[in-house]
């Protein structure tokens, strides 16, 4: 049996993560299915029922794919309740090279990494340098909230 990764977000604006997640992973919106013309159209024709979607689901992307289909999809879920923990679960944007590129190399890549994203609507949370172990990284959060590293 195939299995296939994907992604979710559990969040309140996809709209808003579709656009983050996008820029900063260099994926780019999925388009809907079949030719539909939204991902709503796609929904209600496979029987979907409207109760089961909330105002304005589907009707912009709500999932984002990898260009060369590499990596997985992801999906930012519409839900109702608002975040209100630390994430169990969290993406780390490996920029730095790994411990074989110099760790002042690192520290650049991961500086500049986290400057994009911050245009992009990251917020800095922490950073970690530890010169004696080469270890450096920043904690960021989404636009929702959600943590995640740049290492």
């Amino acid at each position: 049996m195939e299995m296939t990764l994907q992604l979710t977000v559990d969040c309140a604006d996809p709209r808003r993560l579709v656009a983050f997640w996008s820029e900063a992973l260099g994926y780019v919106p999925e388009a809907p299915p079949g030719g539909h013309a939204t991902w709503r159209d796609y929904w209600v024709a496979s029987g979907v029922p409207d109760e089961e979607l909330p105002a304005g689901a589907g009707d912009t992307p709500e999932s984002i794919v990898d260009p060369t289909g590499q990596r997985p999809r992801v999906w930012f879920q519409q839900v109702p309740e608002p975040k209100t923990a630390k994430n169990r679960i969290h993406f780390d944007l490996k920029v730095g090279g790994g411990r074989d590129v110099p760790v002042a190399v690192r520290r650049q890549r991961v500086a500049a990494e986290v400057e994009r994203l911050v245009r992009a609507g990251a917020t800095v949370v922490r950073t970690t340098d530890e010169p004696d172990s080469g270890h450096c990284a920043v904690l960021l959060r989404d636009p929702e909230d959600n943590e995640f590293c740049v290492v």
